[in-house]
């Protein structure tokens, strides 16, 4: 028996002893009939990005191989705009690897998430997974190295006030029990979401947390491992599901929302990125960053004003990311610093042995510390649409790789101050900004629409779909109408109170 996989959270790896992205039918099928499963669950990410579920309860042996070879049909026209109900069903086809036993269910039941497949059992083209899939598909083509990421996800736990060990406004940074509330929540949710294969890196409580009408709301994150980028979007989709089950068991409010009220930490969701061949990252380079790497963030400069029309999906997006704030406004990027849109981490490129240091009875440990080097773009946040957002991130790098002058748009973008301090005021003024609203990322994206559609990546009709829905919010100037109006901004934040 395999140690690893013995010791794995997720019931079918350490029952059939081979990894998630080995799982077959047979694995599916033998997993059921030994372990008592009564009912499978379809779960599909929608046009509204949340997961859906299809119950089906497992009649005999041979109804259970005709769900899991043939799918079942939906209708397409409920769960996406851009269909018309004419011609609305779509074929939902598992997906083996993503089976998990789900945690909530009463009734023991095993739960896959499904690829879409339109009349003629081709892949949707405009479909959030295969959108994803064509997305690195196209970058390996291109660059002959595969796209990773990964998510840190942030989110509000919001429940009754008991007045106890009352927390420091906006200094819950990695606050322990009992001034953070919710480390134990947290830590289920991660369990949890382990079991269901999430590759979680930590998790820990956040900067937020303040109290409204004897409500407490604090801040909390879980942030993940880096894996092949539509296992990333997996991952994220099945961790907000579990995030609100288990809250919803609770009697806790959850919210991802960009922005709770003002003056206070809005919820990010910052996407780790980096690139890798043969099972190498390729992010370094001697100690510093990579050729590789630059090309990649000189893509992310050239198309970050469209990025927002994936990763900020409503106009409290746009009340998180304003001027002088922790989350971006400029396009830029630079090492270890929290200013930037594109953020290059600590990437532990030190030659001191740290854990021989901190532990003289060590020996020497020659860890392997490359493969920790990732990049990150820091705008996103929890309205986003994971899959739109991580395959348009993947276009973005990979455009790094086919623009002539990328090294020379890394060295013009590149800071190493803090832009928002009154003596850089000169180089802040020389950045391009973001968008300010979602008809703004919407003119962004038309204008950049070309090369998210080459190598048939994004669908036009996606891209009409996304243009379309930014601009009926008509809130082009919204954020200045409103400035300064509490009671306007509370209208908002509960009308976009459960995004993404």
């Amino acid at each position: 028996m395999n140690k690893q996989l013995s010791l794995n959270p997720n019931k079918l790896v350490a029952y059939l002893q081979k990894p998630c992205n080995a799982f077959t039918k047979a694995d599916i099928m033998d997993f059921v009939r030994d372990n008592g499963i009564r009912m499978v669950n379809f779960m599909y990410p929608a046009g509204d990005g949340r997961l859906k579920t299809l119950n089906f309860v497992i009649n005999s042996e041979a109804y259970l191989d005709a769900i899991l070879t043939c799918g079942e049909r939906v209708d397409g026209s409920s769960l996406f705009p851009f269909i018309e109900a004419g011609s609305s069903d779509l074929y939902v086809l598992p997906r083996f690897s993503t089976a998990f036993v789900d945690p909530f269910a009463e009734i023991p039941t095993l739960s896959m998430l499904c690829s879409y497949f339109n009349k003629d059992g081709m892949p949707l083209e405009s479909s959030p997974e295969n959108t994803l899939r064509k997305a690195c598909r196209a970058f390996h083509e291109v660059t002959s190295m595969d796209f990773e990421a990964m998510g840190e996800l942030e989110y509000y736990v919001i429940a009754p006030d008991s007045g106890m060990f009352a927390a420091t406004d906006q200094k819950g940074y990695h606050e322990s029990a009992p001034y953070a509330k919710f480390n134990e929540f947290r830590t289920q949710c991660m369990a949890y979401i382990a079991q269901a294969g999430g590759q979680i890196k930590y998790g820990h409580s956040e900067v937020g947390n303040f109290t409204i009408d004897g409500r407490v709301y604090e801040q909390n994150e879980i942030e993940f491992l880096p894996v092949p980028a539509e296992e990333a979007a997996d991952q994220l989709m099945i961790a907000k599901w579990i995030i609100r089950n288990l809250a919803y068991q609770h009697g806790y409010d959850i919210t991802f929302a960009p922005k709770i009220t003002a003056g206070k930490a809005g919820s990010g969701l910052h996407i780790h990125m980096r690139i890798v061949k043969d099972g190498q990252n390729q992010m370094l380079d001697g100690g510093v960053l990579s050729a590789t790497a630059r090309k990649a963030i000189a893509g992310m400069m050239q198309l970050a004003p469209s990025i927002t029309a994936f990763g900020n999906t409503n106009p409290t997006s746009y009340f998180r990311l304003v001027p002088h704030q922790e989350a971006p406004t400029n396009i830029c990027w630079g090492d270890r610093n929290r200013s930037v849109l594109v953020r290059v981490p600590l990437g532990w490129a030190a030659k001191s042995d740290m854990c021989q240091l901190a532990n003289p009875l060590e020996a020497a440990s020659h860890y392997d510390t490359t493969q920790k080097q990732t990049v990150e773009m820091r705008s996103p946040d929890g309205s986003a649409d994971i899959y739109q957002l991580i395959a348009g991130l993947a276009v973005a790098c990979r455009h790094g790789f086919e623009i002539a002058n990328a090294l020379e748009i890394a060295e013009r973008t590149y800071v190493n101050v803090n832009i928002h301090q009154k003596e850089h005021a000169d180089k802040l003024s020389s950045l391009a900004c973001l968008p300010d609203s979602c008809e703004a990322s919407a003119d962004c994206l038309e204008r950049q629409r070309a090369v998210f559609e080459e190598h048939n990546v994004f669908s036009p009709a996606m891209i009409d779909g996304i243009i379309k829905r930014l601009r009926s919010y008509g809130d082009r100037t919204l954020r200045a109408d409103i400035d300064g109006n509490q009671e306007e901004m509370l209208k908002l934040v509960h009308r976009y109170f459960h995004c993404g």
